[in-house]
């Protein structure tokens, strides 16, 4: 492709990337691990010149208005960005994917076939606030051969500036060429739709957010996207479950870190044991700062037990809070249950409570989600707790990448056919 006269600095930051990526492809191993101790070592190293750039982010913030839980979001200390230093020597230590066979064999004819793992090659990133998912980001398409092109928000402009302008210092001082990790230029959403267009110069987009973000790069992006999903997450307590389980299962994917996309964010009780559950659920809910909102029975049942539920709609059922709120029901069975959740669920991750393992097989076949956890918490759908190390998303797609994406995720397949002088007959 010729560049234009015209050509936007959005493209241009593409096509180098491209090249780029060409440059990456036929490297080693010690030659991307060497990159990323560099990016290591530079973070360590230059740690109050981000926290510096980031501090101008957090100001700007504050004078927007921003809640406190987003701006801590977007908050960079010395401390975090040597645990940021630390997940990128965690990467190096992950295998690569690069070059593994994932299936061979000889054929009849004597041909030799192998299926092997290869870069993606280029790889957009399109994202809100967090700032360590710049680093993030870079370190895994880096090890995975991967150029990667980083389109954080307006509101963390200065911190990702900062930390791409390190990153590329350190890949140069590598021997990387340093348009392997970019900025993506601008802070209009003008930028975002241009990233959205280059098609043939970016093979694939990934957006990590919130609901609006991901549905505009679905629904507009010609550019190939792997859909990372919004986490609207059911607990469903069965009949037979162990009540003393059931409360601590509900209460961990509720409350141990709300503001992420595997917490729970709708409980269903089977109508079998409600009367002895919801009292002790309440009680649990209310003691962690978890607002229930719930339909006719929890009302009910907070009424007696002195605690406010407020009235659950269908606008409850669909919303993922990422706060201490939760919607409550009570169905008449499992199929019921399941029922709601094909109806609510965003796909992402459901988890049963159960002693009864046929109950538990009927669950697991009737969902269509990422995950489906069986008496655990859904907050387990996580690339480290899977033992994937990082990830850079969870995808909630049926192509490609389903759940936690490490780095096989962050690769594509080539097909290497070796022969002796055949021809086809």
């Amino acid at each position: 492709m010729s560049r234009s006269a015209s050509e936007s600095a959005v493209i241009t930051t593409a096509r180098r990337a491209r090249e780029a990526a060409a440059a990456l492809a036929p490297l080693p191993r010690t030659a991307r691990d060497a990159a990323l101790e560099a990016i290591a070592d530079a973070l360590e190293a230059r740690s109050a010149e981000i926290v510096e750039a980031n501090a101008q982010d957090i100001a700007r913030a504050r004078q927007a208005g921003t809640p406190d839980a987003i701006v801590d979001r977007l908050t960079l200390t010395e401390q975090r960005v040597s645990a940021i230093a630390a997940d990128v020597r965690d990467v190096v230590a992950l295998p690569d994917p690069v070059g593994e066979v994932v299936r061979g064999s000889t054929l009849p004819n004597g041909l030799e076939l192998r299926q092997v793992r290869v870069p993606l090659g280029v790889v957009g990133i399109i994202y809100e606030a967090r700032p360590n998912v710049t680093v993030d980001a870079a370190s895994l398409c880096l090890k995975a051969g991967n150029a990667v092109l980083l389109r954080g928000s307006s509101s963390a402009y200065a911190s990702n500036t900062a930390l791409v302008a390190v990153l590329r210092d350190a890949v140069v001082a590598a021997g990387l060429p340093a348009d392997a990790v970019q900025l993506v230029p601008g802070e209009s959403r003008e930028s975002v739709h241009e990233l959205m267009g280059a098609r043939g110069l970016v093979d694939v987009l990934i957006p990590r957010g919130g609901a609006s973000l991901i549905k505009t790069v679905v629904e507009q992006s010609t550019v190939p996207v792997i859909e990372t999903g919004t986490g609207n997450c059911h607990v469903y307590i069965d009949e037979s479950a162990d009540l003393g389980m059931a409360v601590d299962i509900l209460v961990n994917s509720k409350a141990q870190r709300p503001s992420v996309c595997n917490a729970a964010e709708t409980v269903l009780v089977h109508a079998g044991i409600a009367d002895r559950f919801l009292p002790r659920a309440l009680a649990a809910l209310t003691e962690a700062g978890v607002k229930v909102h719930g339909d006719e029975a929890w009302q009910k049942a907070g009424s007696s037990a002195g605690v406010e539920v407020a009235p659950a709609t269908d606008e409850d059922w669909a919303t993922e809070y990422l706060s201490y709120d939760i919607a409550a029901a009570v169905v008449p069975g499992l199929d019921e249950a399941a029922a709601h959740i094909r109806r609510w669920t965003s796909g992402h991750t459901e988890a049963i409570v159960t002693r009864d393992t046929a109950a538990a097989r009927r669950f697991v076949s009737l969902m269509d989600s990422t995950a489906v956890m069986v008496n655990a918490s859904t907050r387990f759908t996580d690339g480290s707790q899977f033992g994937y190390g990082a990830e850079i998303g969870i995808s909630t797609q049926k192509l490609h990448a389903r759940g936690p994406m490490g780095l096989p995720e962050l690769t594509s397949t080539t097909y290497i056919v070796t022969g002796d002088g055949h021809i086809r007959e």
